[in-house]
């Protein structure tokens, strides 16, 4: 018996030692959630009217729901209460702001901050000599032996800041003199053309006297001059003096979208047009004033022109504010859209590039509600956000932020179940860090609604809404702590042709906006190319000429910075213009080993100055390209280590050289992916309008963990023949995490064979718990209805928290799963079944699996539902109380006009239904 049990004893030892030496099994589940993980707001100090007792009890809500902090944008204030208003940088202001870090981090929130009030960058320190600059063109004629009888002047009003910068006359056989040196300093010009008729152009450096938008108090004053460094410099350096040269815990430093409207000019330009383009534009005053919209040197000139502002705006103030940021310990955020210059690089030039979302966008989600007075001009679009995550990838940074919800829906309309798909559209662009716009700072004695910015989606507890905000807030939490882990995992990698962007005749500085892209996106071959490999499932980045400048080749794939991920491929997309220097790195990096694809070769160059020795050399380079048909029928260039493809079917070319696509956006599935420490996550999407079940190929290869973000589920999936299978409610969105390592998560568990639904026969009771303006009493339901339909003439105008509770009775508990599915709920449901709390079920389909609630027999559920604002502030705007009294614009509606919500009609609240529980088998 003891060599039995000795025997026993050595197998196991054994056993135990082989056990030991193979991989240990990996337990797959979510990212420790840290604070930039979760969603940040954008946080308006409406005239700076804080204190600590206020700041202390707001931050505590916010992190309560879920927010992982904020980004304060001092902005105007509500009349009445100026005696609370602190002056922008004042020592009160920034006692103000040292509490708000300190309360914040106590929280385990972080704080960034726009570097200014309102926007854009301005303020007092800004006198004119440093303000926003605009080129103001005067021309005059004379004939032969005719002198100007008045003094060369600036004409326009309010321009005592003007100064002559340039005045050309151009005569006939265009003959062009520079005239300057014989201006008097009075401004009269001894000069008369000897022959003919000469027309005279004087370029005066004007102010275009815009005033900060939305300043707040201490904050007002002129836009700057972005262009100029010094003009920077001497705004930036009041916030340093105001901070004494220390780091404030401030984690980024932020900058809203670019309007400065008019600012075409700077004092220097010309100076810097002549070193940057090598030839003098003053000479080209005609062209460059000219109307002609069809002319092409006007387009070569105006590109040129287009270019020298860029480089003016990236390097005097993104890259010195970006610089001065870092000298606080501080990064910066930038929205750079809307920029006179090439978006890519100025997004890239920051440490968070954000985008941002205005208006609200088409999906095919059964019961997702669009008003059509909610449509702005211009949806959302996709392809605009890729420009910021580009931006980011190809540089190496691992945030890309958006300011989310602008507009999304007229005022106190907005239910979370509308941000979802808009944030997650977002997510499939690249963006991981949202920013709600946003939360209004209101104190707490301020009446119901408090106080409100006339853009905010009210991401604030004054919103009905707000009881149920964690729901929302938890979900991107989840989806974040992903898509902010590993790197991107994109295969290919665009060029942004900006020069055929730039060579318009037409106008001068060229700000590149959200707005514009009907104008200067959605009509280029770029932007059709780029939206056709999206739908056929390749995932890419775009890139510029500077990056590709950079761009190196490993072992066959491009690597644009030292932390960006690797592209397989380079395309080329349609385009007339590119630069000598450009096409020279293209043709280098496919000799050291990358792979090309042109979908047509350039045919010129851009700009004006040597224009036919560039030609001369654009076309030998071209003509070197021995383009050779190859066995695929593509036409191909082998050199040094690499290939040039020249195919106008790019998904052909990349076919065939097996770059594959993701065949999952077949069944009409969205999805990004990215790699981390060996594994894949997918990110899949389905604003489709019908549910998904099938197993799906994925390119990456081993066993598939499902990651559900609305409710934090995990299982391995089931595979067949290399592909899982995945079901996928229209409205939902799920992370598939591929590995190849032993795995201990238990298996997905799938909804197979329903039986019969469970219908709740019994009555409801429904109590009201919160909200107003007074609250109802409670009701008995036989039928599920909007609360606003039944007798109680008060639930037209309540906004809050209804508690609905009913029973139902299960026989016997069989099924292997129970779903719940409220149906229509109007807008967000918190349930519980026999004192068990399920969860918050915020967004379509309002479902939840609920079989470990349950117990055979009678059981009790409860649903309280919170509805929108809507119905209260309608309620108000009838019998006219007034709410709303603010400085500058006060409140409009979502078209700017003054907001007046009487007129509007009452907004289905509360459980609809139909309430079914569905056994699976």
């Amino acid at each position: 018996m003891k060599r039995f049990i000795a025997s026993i004893l050595v197998c196991i030892a054994f056993l135990s030692s082989v056990e030991a030496q193979l991989p240990a099994k990996k337990m797959v589940g979510w990212p420790k959630v840290e604070n930039q993980m979760k969603p940040w707001t954008r946080w308006w100090w409406m005239g700076n009217a804080v204190d600590d007792q206020n700041l202390d009890d707001i931050l505590q809500k916010y992190a309560t729901a879920g927010l992982g902090g904020v980004e304060v944008t001092p902005i105007y204030g509500a009349v009445g209460f100026e005696k609370q208003y602190l002056q922008f940088l004042s020592p009160a202001w920034m006692n103000a702001l040292h509490y708000t870090v300190k309360k914040a981090n106590a929280l385990g929130m972080g704080v960034d901050m726009n570097t200014g009030t309102g926007w854009p960058f301005g303020g007092p320190q800004i006198k004119p000599e440093y303000a926003a600059t605009k080129l103001i063109i005067q021309d005059y004629k004379l004939k032969a032996g005719e002198q100007l009888s008045e003094p060369i002047k600036v004409k326009e009003a309010k321009q005592d800041f003007a100064t002559l910068q340039g005045l050309t006359a151009y005569g006939p056989n265009g003959v062009v003199e520079n005239l300057l040196p014989l201006l008097q300093k009075d401004g009269t010009l001894s000069w008369s053309p000897k022959s003919g008729v000469w027309n005279i152009y004087a370029a005066f450096s004007g102010k275009t006297r815009q005033l900060v938008k939305r300043a707040a108090p201490g904050g007002e004053g002129f836009t700057l001059d972005h262009l100029d460094q010094k003009s920077v410099d001497v705004y930036l350096k009041r916030f340093t003096d105001a901070f004494n040269d220390q780091p404030q815990g401030i984690r980024s430093f932020f900058n809203d979208s670019y309007e400065v409207y008019g600012a075409t000019w700077t004092p220097t330009f010309f100076n810097e047009f002549k070193k940057n383009r090598g030839y003098e534009l003053e000479m080209h005053l005609r062209d460059l004033a000219s109307q002609d919209s069809t002319d092409e040197n006007i387009a070569r000139l105006k590109s040129d022109y287009r270019e020298t502002m860029d480089e003016l705006l990236l390097n005097n103030f993104t890259k010195n504010w970006t610089n001065w940021a870092h000298g606080l310990k501080s990064k910066t955020k930038n929205q750079s859209h809307g920029s006179p210059g090439n978006l890519l690089d100025l997004y890239g030039a920051v440490d968070i590039p954000e985008t941002e979302t205005f208006g609200s966008s088409a999906f095919d989600i059964p019961g997702l509600r669009r008003d059509t007075a909610d449509i702005r001009n211009v949806d959302p679009d996709p392809i605009m956000s890729k420009f910021a995550s580009s931006a980011a990838h190809t540089n190496g940074k691992t945030l890309v932020s958006s300011e989310t919800f602008t507009w999304l829906t007229e005022h106190f309309k907005t239910a979370y179940s509308q941000c979802k798909p808009e944030a997650e559209q977002l997510f499939l662009s690249g963006i991981n860090h949202i920013f709600y716009h946003g939360t209004t700072n209101s104190l707490k004695d301020i009446a119901w609604p408090g106080w409100l910015f006339y853009a905010s989606v009210e991401m604030n507890p004054n919103n009905s809404l707000w009881p149920h905000a964690n729901g929302l807030n938890q979900y991107i939490a989840r989806c974040q702590s992903i898509l902010q882990s590993g790197k991107p995992d994109n295969e290919l990698l665009i060029y942004w042709p900006i020069y055929d962007v730039w060579n318009k005749a037409k106008g001068l500085d060229m700000p590149l906006k959200v707005h514009d892209v009907d104008e200067w996106l959605h009509p280029t071959a770029f932007y059709k190319l780029a939206k056709d490999l999206s739908k056929s499932g390749y995932a890419y980045d775009f890139t510029s000429d500077r990056v590709l400048s950079r761009a190196k080749v490993n072992d066959h794939l491009l690597q644009t910075s030292e932390n960006a991920s690797s592209y397989k491929v380079l395309i080329i997309p349609e385009s007339k213009l590119m630069s000598l220097e450009t096409l020279n790195h293209i043709v280098a990096l496919a000799s050291k080993g990358a792979t090309v694809i042109f979908q047509q070769l350039p045919k010129d160059v851009p700009g004006l100055n040597d224009l036919e020795k560039r030609r001369a050399k654009l076309k030998s380079v071209l003509a070197g390209l021995a383009f050779q048909p190859d066995a695929n029928g593509l036409s191909s260039f082998k050199t040094g280590n690499g290939e040039i493809i020249l195919a106008s079917d790019i998904q052909q070319a990349l076919t065939q050289r097996h770059i594959n696509r993701e065949k999952l956006t077949g069944v009409g599935l969205e999805f990004i992916r990215r790699k981390n420490n060996g594994d894949t996550y997918y990110y899949l999407v389905n604003h489709t309008a019908k549910d998904i079940d099938t197993y799906l190929t994925i390119n990456a290869k081993g066993k598939v963990v499902i990651m559900d973000p609305q409710n934090g589920a995990i299982g391995l999936g089931a595979m067949k023949e290399n592909q899982v299978r995945v079901q996928i409610k229209s409205g939902q969105a799920l992370f598939l995490n591929v590995l190849n390592k032993p795995i201990q998560n238990g298996v997905w568990k799938y909804l197979n064979q329903a039986a019969k639904p469970i219908s709740i026969t019994q009555p409801w009771t429904l109590h009201f718990t919160a909200g107003g303006p007074v609250l109802p009493a409670d009701q008995q339901l036989d039928k599920l209805i909007s609360w606003t339909d039944l007798k109680d003439p008060k639930l037209k105008a309540f906004s809050g928290t209804g508690l609905y509770t009913s029973h139902f009775t299960l026989p016997t508990k069989t099924a292997k799963e129970y779903l719940l599915s409220l149906g229509q709920v109007d807008e967000s449901a918190k349930v519980w079944i026999n004192g068990k709390e399920v969860g918050i079920l915020w967004s379509i389909p309002f479902e939840a699996r609920i079989s470990k609630y349950l117990k055979p027999g009678t059981n009790t559920i409860k649903i309280e539902v919170v509805n929108l604002m809507a119905n209260r502030i309608r309620d108000m705007d009838i019998r006219k109380i007034p709410w709303r009294n603010y400085h500058e614009i006060n409140f409009v509606n979502i078209d700017y006009k003054p907001f007046d919500a009487s007129n509007w009609s009452v907004m289905p609240s509360g459980l609809i239904g139909p309430v079914l529980i569905t056994p699976y088998n």
